[in-house]
């Protein structure tokens, strides 16, 4: 669809590989077997497969009376088609004085929207939503901090996940920046700090919050929700999801105009300090109380989602093993084949929040008790 085509996105499928005009109807399918490489099928099954897998979870827990995963998985489908499709077409949106493109994903398997939209990354928002929710809520952290705690929470396990994922998608080809759009300015690496705090902090925060706020609070308190009510909370939830991730970077956005963009990134950066500097203790401290047994009324599990988490960072250590040759022999932040690389470091720190997040999730003891609880709580 040629009149879709605007030059900067024309220009990266070109990089990436593919034509714009050439790019298929509303939905196309391509053997998975001719993509750029062979990880592009194998980032799709994972991605997919969590995705079904917490869609699933959270039909039976919705059939149990807790619509909580329903909310937060159909909320964050509802968060995407309010975000991304104006990225994608800004002149379609009447936005294209204002905001040009910022990336272009590669093609995969299954592609919507004439290429732009690949099916793995509809799957992608409500399965991390889900994996990062669910290790939080089983820490407990809801019930003991509260809904702005828990959301913060959220947002931090989240950005673990995520970067791990943010800055090896484009040495992979999975997508490529706009790299000279201001809208991406300053890049930390090969991803814009506008992705590392908002997108992969901010925005889970925000989803977190509202889902907390509009449905599981009212669950822990015993309430049920019918199908009708889920629907318009879901609708509710994604749209005060996308106005919270306007609001949260704000103060960031505020001082980058206010400088210029000088300060920009470390305004981004001290958001993302406030959200760790909170986190970190949170999380901590709640595991040490259910490793004691301090904390036994409300106890929530989850272990399948916990298992695929474990999955999803097996495969994404697979992933960043195959790279790190290349990665180590690059040059001027490109390899050998001029794809940008990431930050080696932050990726380090990142899987090892995320390891760690899981490991503290597997490892809550079962509820004790009621005989066993005086003699738990004598020895602490």
């Amino acid at each position: 669809m040629t009149d879709l085509c605007a030059p900067t996105f024309e220009r990266l499928a070109e990089s990436l590989g593919f034509s714009c005009a050439e790019a298929g109807g509303l939905v196309e399918f391509r053997n998975p077997l001719q993509l750029e490489n062979w990880t592009l099928p194998v980032l799709e099954i994972t991605v997919i497969a969590g995705a079904v897998l917490a869609l699933i979870y959270a039909i039976v827990r919705f059939r149990r009376g807790d619509a909580t995963n329903l909310a937060l998985w159909f909320g964050a489908i509802a968060y995407l088609l309010i975000i991304e499709p104006p990225l994608y077409f800004p002149a379609a949106f009447g936005i294209a004085d204002h905001v040009d493109t910022m990336f272009a994903h590669n093609v995969f398997t299954v592609d919507f929207l004439w290429g732009r939209l690949p099916l793995y990354i509809i799957a992608i928002y409500p399965m991390m939503a889900t994996v990062a929710f669910e290790i939080v809520r089983i820490l407990g952290v809801f019930r003991r901090y509260g809904v702005i705690v828990g959301a913060i929470c959220v947002g931090f396990v989240h950005h673990a996940f995520y970067e791990i994922f943010d800055h090896l998608g484009p040495q992979l080809r999975w997508w490529e920046w706009s790299v000279d759009n201001p809208l991406n300015q300053p890049m930390f690496t090969s991803v814009p700090m506008g992705s590392v705090v908002v997108f992969a902090a901010l925005w889970p925060a925000s989803l977190a919050f509202c889902v907390q706020l509009l449905v599981g609070r009212q669950v822990d308190q015993g309430r049920t929700f019918g199908g009708l009510q889920v629907l318009w909370r879901t609708v509710i939830i994604g749209l005060l999801a996308s106005l919270g991730t306007g609001i949260l970077p704000l103060p960031a956005t505020l001082i980058g105009a206010a400088t210029d963009g000088k300060l920009l990134g470390i305004a981004y950066a001290a958001e993302l300090f406030v959200i760790v500097a909170v986190a970190v203790p949170v999380l901590v401290m709640q595991w040490r109380r259910l490793r004691l047994n301090l904390f036994t009324t409300g106890r929530y599990e989850n272990p399948l989602i916990v298992r695929y988490a474990a999955v999803y960072l097996s495969v994404m250590t697979v992933l960043w093993l195959t790279v790190l040759p290349a990665y180590l022999d690059a040059e001027g932040g490109l390899t050998a084949n001029g794809d940008p690389i990431g930050s080696l470091w932050y990726v380090i720190a990142c899987f090892t929040v995320a390891y760690f997040s899981v490991a503290a999730a597997a490892t809550v003891p079962p509820i004790l008790t009621d005989a066993a609880e005086p003699a738990a709580a004598a020895a602490a």
